[in-house]
């Protein structure tokens, strides 16, 4: 089918614009390009012996529940409006545009897929990620969670525009307290949440060290600098974060940690 909307290839990663010609697979509610294989070859003859190749590990769809929510609310919207116009329900659909809380639900899918392909780029023996893991429990999830050798991140996705800053009130002759504003919007409730993630995460895996982000996705970055730090939470970029990823070093076993983390935090 020819895209209505923007994409990310569910195999590859490749981004996929409206209007390119794609396959929907309705089951998953995903897009695979033309160039990927529907997984549904048959399979060689001799295959290696199990025990000679690392046994495949899904590491989850970047935005997959935002996605799921906003054709959700996309699908309830457009059902309304053909219930309320009858015969001119369809005309009605083509000209109204979006509610603005359905529009809120795919631009944070979009924002899951771009950062979910720059973090799959990384995948190697050092580095795992897992995308849109639900919080048990709970009808929250984690967008990221990604396993290095010096720790584990909990990643949260946003697209906000404006410039991220970090406002300091108090501090001498009263308590200090840190804020965060995008574009003079107080979004210090995002730091919140990134918080709690951390908790969740860091009550599983003991003295695993857990670094909460926010990753902004189309703020207004400055050219130099422009990255902080507030209440222990990083506040970056997308390739800002990939490289403070790939710096991080350490001992740990990523593989063990990973399966760790994937039996407790299942796909949302």
């Amino acid at each position: 089918m020819r895209l209505r909307f923007s994409g990310v290839c569910r195999l590859c990663g490749a981004s996929l614009p409206a209007r390119t010609e794609a396959i929907y697979e309705s089951g998953t509610k995903t897009v695979r390009c033309l160039e990927c294989p529907s997984g549904t070859e048959t399979p060689p003859r001799n295959p290696e012996p199990a025990g000679e190749q690392p046994l495949p590990r899904e590491s989850g769809i970047a935005g997959s529940s935002a996605r799921r929510e906003y054709e959700r609310r996309k699908a309830k919207d457009e059902e309304r409006l053909r219930g309320k116009w009858g015969r001119l329900g369809g005309l009605a659909v083509a000209l109204s545009d979006e509610r603005q809380s359905t529009k809120a639900w795919d631009r944070g899918a979009i924002g899951e897929e771009r950062l979910g392909v720059v973090l799959d780029a990384l995948a190697s023996d050092g580095f795992a990620v897992l995308h849109d893991r639900r919080i048990p429990g709970t009808k929250a999830n984690i967008d990221h969670i990604a396993i290095t050798p010096g720790g584990i991140w909990v990643i949260d996705a946003k697209r906000c525009k404006g410039r991220p800053e970090l406002k300091i009130e108090g501090g001498i002759l009263s308590p200090r307290v840190e804020k965060l504003l995008v574009g003079r919007r107080d979004c210090t409730k995002l730091v919140d949440g990134v918080l709690k993630q951390v908790d969740v995460v860091r009550e599983l895996t003991g003295d695993v060290p857990v670094t909460g982000a926010l990753c902004f996705i189309d703020a207004d970055w400055p050219l130099i600098g422009g990255a902080f730090r507030t209440r222990g939470v990083q506040v970056l970029w997308p390739k800002r974060l990939a490289k403070a990823l790939v710096e991080q070093s350490g001992d740990l076993d990523v593989a063990s940690i990973r399966d760790l983390v994937a039996s407790r935090f299942r796909p949302a």
